[in-house]
Parts: structure tokens; C-alpha cells; sequence
């Protein structure tokens, strides 16, 4: 009998760990769920004005309004949209009547429109407060020539523009021919069912290979 304790052992710490992964992927999966539904909530809730010190954690996605003015000193992020030609997505200065200077991410535009004069001019944005995560060490940095960002880094964009380092994206049109990109939770999956399954194949998978082992050990094949 000695010659199956430790099959059996490896056998049964082997699937514990894998079903253990599995439950904790379908965890993961009900928290996430959780998320996207306050995320979602956020975005379609009614307006509140601008908080006076926006915070990423609770005020991420947060529906916004706020009143004031475009400077005209704005930056391009490369860009695409379905069933457009390649463009660029406008990042300008918002100037609040407080004396505030924060960004809105008005939206997109294609190629041939960005030489379009935007002046200037009052505007009230409605949009959601947004932290975007683009870039990683891989990103290049702002090309110098054309002036082209490859990627919005809000800190660094709030730096160039001077601004506090609040971002809205618009949810409604501001001028200009420019169209709004909305924040939805597209960008952010829910795969873990997939993983779950993926870790209980695998805890199966042990448990096959563990009792075909034994089969083997009991008839003296190995």
C-alpha cells in the first residue's frame, strides 16, 4: 500500500489547488460584476456638478457637469473609430469661472478636420470623470514634429496644458464638428468564467492522470 500514498497525496493536493483557483476565479467574477454594475451606474446617473478635488477611487466614471471655457490649447492622441478614417482624439484646456484649469477629452475627429480652426469660445460640458490607463512601458513618448500623444497619461497631459490633472470626457457634443467618444465598460472584460473553466478542466485533468498512475502502479507497469 505504500506505493499509493503518495500518488494518492499528489492527487489530492493537486485538485485541491486547481478547484481552489477555479472558485476563486468565480469569485473574482461575482466582484467584478459588482463593479461594472456601480461603474455602469455611474455613467448613466444624472450629472453632479464638479467635485472640487475629484478622487479616482470614488469618483471614477462619475456623470459631471461644468460650465466655462475652451482656451484653444489642446492635444492629439492618435486614434480610430469603426467607420471613420484614422484621427485623433482632442484633449483641451477647460477654464472654469473659478479660476480652475481642468481637461475634457471633447472627442474625435478625422484626419482631414484636424486642421479646422477651433477658436475659443464658452461651453458646458456634460461627460463622466475619467483616469484612463493607456500606457505601459512600451508606449512611445509624444512625437516632438507633429505633436501627436499615443496614448492619454493624464498626469503628463495635465503637466503640458497646465491644468490640475482632472479629465472629463464628454458625453455630449461641444463644437466644432468634434464627436464625442462616451466612457462605457466595454474596455473593461469580464473573462473569468472562462479562467474558471479553464482551472476546473485542469483540476479534472489531475485527477484522470492521477488514477491512471495508480491503475499503472497496480499492475506493476511502473
Amino acid at each position: 500500500m505504500r506505493r499509493y500514498v503518495f500518488p494518492v497525496l499528489m492527487g489530492i493536493v493537486g485538485v485541491a489547488v486547481l478547484m481552489s483557483l477555479g472558485f476563486w476565479q468565480l469569485r473574482r467574477m461575482e466582484e467584478k460584476r459588482v463593479y461594472l454594475g456601480e461603474i455602469e451606474s455611474r455613467i448613466v446617473n444624472a450629472p453632479i456638478p464638479l467635485p472640487a478635488v475629484p478622487e479616482e477611487g470614488p469618483d471614477k466614471f462619475q456623470a459631471v457637469v461644468a460650465e466655462g471655457r475652451f482656451t484653444g490649447e489642446y492635444l492629439e492622441v492618435l486614434a480610430g473609430q469603426t467607420g471613420a478614417s484614422p484621427g485623433v482624439l482632442v484633449i483641451e484646456a477647460f477654464a472654469l469661472a473659478d479660476g480652475r484649469r481642468i481637461m475634457v477629452q471633447r472627442g474625435f475627429i478625422e484626419e482631414e478636420s484636424r486642421d479646422v480652426p477651433r477658436p475659443p469660445h464658452a461651453a458646458k460640458v456634460e461627460g463622466n470623470l475619467h483616469w484612463p490607463q493607456d500606457t505601459n512601458s512600451f508606449t512611445p513618448p509624444p512625437d516632438e514634429k507633429t505633436g501627436l500623444w499615443f496614448a492619454r497619461d493624464v498626469p503628463a497631459m495635465a503637466a503640458k496644458l497646465k491644468t490640475e490633472p482632472t479629465l472629463i470626457v464628454a458625453s455630449k457634443p461641444t463644437g466644432d464638428g468634434i464627436t464625442p467618444v462616451p466612457v462605457d465598460t466595454s474596455g473593461i472584460p469580464n473573462d473569468h468564467w472562462g479562467y474558471a473553466i479553464q482551472w476546473f478542466l485542469l483540476a479534472a485533468t489531475w485527477a484522470g492522470m492521477t488514477v491512471f498512475l495508480l491503475w499503472r502502479i497496480r499492475t506493476r507497469k511502473v
